[in-house]
């Protein structure tokens, strides 16, 4: 398995070590693998189409059309 190193806001190792101790996942590497791999599947899904340049972009709105939020 490849190795990486991550900065990351405080606010979401806050959230990530809230969810390890609330026993969502065994520890912290287990629960940034399975996030991050929740979230490349949803952005695959529903992400950017090839054509990034159209007007209206989801760059313009936030993700999903939503301009504070993400939706999975």
């Amino acid at each position: 398995m490849a190795k990486i190193e991550l900065t990351i806001p405080e606010h979401l190792e806050m959230q990530v070590a809230q969810m390890v101790e609330q026993g969502e996942f065994l520890n912290r590497e287990e629960a940034v693998e399975e996030l991050l791999s929740t979230g490349l599947k949803a952005y695959k899904t529903s992400g950017p189409m090839e054509d990034d340049d159209e007007p209206g972009g989801l760059e313009d709105d936030g993700m999903m059309g939503h301009e504070d939020e993400y939706v999975f």
